[in-house]
């Protein structure tokens, strides 16, 4: 009886003083299954910037390999199920962009080698990506956001004709290029059916991806209904499109805007969980090489400048960092910390990026991380690459798989919006009438009260308005020791399925509530395997070069 007791309690605890789980003589181990809070400690988010998933994943597993460039092939046994050209192969024959009305866009998805790592960025706003997406034909890209490269950026770049028209939105990179991201997918695990929550750019999806919510905007500072906000339908204004946090010392934008409501810090804080936002360039202390600092501080790198990109970039971008709208989480000031990182001092839990490696080093990791990287690494196409980007990310993962942590992190790399890039993969499960929606006609996205699920809003009122989603198709993976390796996972999940992740490992399930999209969430747990809570499925350290993406250690 004592030893069936034992067992028991495993399922909510890996380790019970008193209970002991040495089987008897000829017996086989008891296999006790696990849940995410029981086993991970820690939960890191590497949160990139612009990129939709067939555009780093279109042709996954298969690389050209051309002259010159890294090298992928992929394991043996590699699933080729993803939703992607692979599958589909007509859609890089036959594609439904080679729409007419697409003008000199007109095109296949064409791949983009390496040496075309710098482009420019797309259009990704609330409406034209909705008017992109045609009924559901999904053939008007290259119309409504496809944005042609610079002639100096495809002269440096040596970039075909099409990328000089709005066809460039049809690119995608492979395994020569975003390397590291396809090895990682190798090792762990990779979801294929993950959407930006709503339509839109950068700070709609920073800000779902810590509240599930767009509602609620405040102390609104040149705000125009129909382009930044929207009526939500209760008295309120629904976020669509980027702003500045009204206060930031560092903002600049002529938009700038606050969110009521609670984010996930909140609930973290009220529950004496340890966490941080981590931004690149948010020291306003220090000073760069070039002698930039404060909000000015600004970088550059070589794969930008022989792309065409010669100006150095801002570190610090205000309208990424989604905790600085929120009173209760903003440290509009910049404070430096004055006690342990992840714990509640003068910075407010908000921090730089050099914080985070510098708590680490030092021994100390907070439960829940959220790491930004400085623009020039971000990923988003017109100030960063993918080639500067896997830096980021690798730097980031080798030294939480080289910590201590390692046997208790999850770490969640996922993505702000798609940038506007083609994707063919579609999942509407919410509607929306406004000036601003067009998925299915002028001023509609499905309807004004389609819903997958009750999404009532504060006091019981009618979801939001402004809130046409799920949006577009992003890259979504996950890497642990209890991920799952070289799987495809096929769960329809959006950015607050991250959100929803963090509720149910350290919060018991709390949700934000009045409308949060977590309510929704498809779960991320499909990603890991927590069948054994005394064995992680997947415990090897594997390192990457982060100038190649190539593996350079572990299996």
């Amino acid at each position: 009886m004592v030893r069936k007791i034992c067992a028991s309690l495993l399922v909510s605890s890996v380790f019970l003083s008193g209970c002991s789980t040495t089987p008897l003589p000829g017996a086989n181990p008891a296999i006790v299954p696990a849940t995410s809070s029981a086993v991970i400690k820690h939960v890191v988010v590497i949160f990139g910037e612009n990129e939709s998933f067939d555009h780093y994943f279109g042709t996954y597993p298969n690389a050209l390999n051309g002259p010159g460039e890294t090298a992928f092939t992929a394991a043996t046994g590699t699933p080729t199920t993803a939703n992607n050209y692979v599958k589909y192969p007509s859609l890089l024959t036959a594609n439904p962009n080679l729409n007419g009305a697409n003008g000199a866009g007109a095109g296949n998805p064409f791949r983009l080698s390496p040496a075309q790592a710098v482009t420019a960025s797309q259009d990704h706003n609330y409406m034209p990506e909705q008017q992109a997406y045609d009924n559901g034909k999904m053939d008007l890209f290259p119309k409504y956001t496809g944005t042609a490269n610079s002639a100096a950026v495809a002269t440096a770049t040596g970039a075909s004709a099409i990328t000089t028209t709005q066809g460039l939105v049809m690119g995608y990179y492979d395994g020569n290029t975003v390397t590291g991201l396809w090895n990682y997918a190798q090792h762990y695990a990779l979801n294929d059916n993950s959407f930006s929550t709503n339509f839109g750019p950068s700070t709609p999806g920073a800000l779902n991806l810590i509240s599930g919510q767009l509602n609620g905007v405040i102390n609104p500072i040149g705000l125009v209904n129909g382009s930044t906000i929207v009526p939500d339908g209760n008295g309120g204004s629904t976020l669509i499109s980027d702003i500045d946090p009204n206060g930031d010392v560092c903002s600049t934008s002529t938009s700038q805007g606050s969110m009521s409501g609670k984010n996930v810090g909140d609930l973290l804080n009220t529950a004496g969980i340890t966490w941080g936002f981590f931004e690149g360039g948010f020291d306003l202390g220090v000073t760069n090489s070039n002698g930039s600092t404060g909000c000015n501080r600004s970088s550059t790198t070589t794969t930008l400048t022989k792309g065409g990109v010669t100006a150095a970039q801002p570190d610090y971008v205000p309208h990424h960092q989604p905790f600085q709208y929120y009173k209760t989480t903003q440290n509009l000031q910049h404070t430096r910390p004055t006690g342990a990182i992840g714990t509640t001092d003068a910075a407010n839990h908000q921090y730089d990026t050099h914080d985070f490696t510098d708590a680490l080093a030092a021994g100390n990791l907070p439960a829940v991380s959220f790491l930004k990287a400085p623009k020039i690494q971000d990923a988003h196409a017109g100030n960063s690459d993918p080639l500067d980007e896997q830096q980021f990310v690798i730097t980031m993962v080798n030294a939480i798989e080289k910590s201590t942590f390692w046997s208790s992190t999850a770490i969640i790399l996922a993505y702000d919006d798609s940038d506007g890039w083609y994707d063919h993969a579609s999942a509407l499960v919410n509607g929306s009438a406004t000036i601003a929606d067009a998925v299915n006609g002028t001023g509609i996205c499905i309807s004004a009260t389609a819903s997958q699920a009750a999404l009532p809003g504060a006091d019981g009122k009618a979801h939001a308005q402004g809130r046409c989603g799920y949006g577009t198709r992003l890259p979504l993976m996950v890497i642990s020791p209890w991920a799952k390796k070289n799987v495809i996972d096929d769960t329809l999940t959006d950015q607050s399925s991250v959100l929803r992740f963090i509720e149910d490992t350290f919060l018991s399930g709390t949700r934000i509530g009045n409308g949060s999209f977590d309510s929704i969430a498809g779960s991320l747990n499909s990603m890991f395997d927590f069948s054994n809570a005394a064995s992680a499925p997947n415990p090897n350290v594997v390192l990457l070069d982060p100038a190649t993406g190539k593996v350079t250690s572990g299996n």
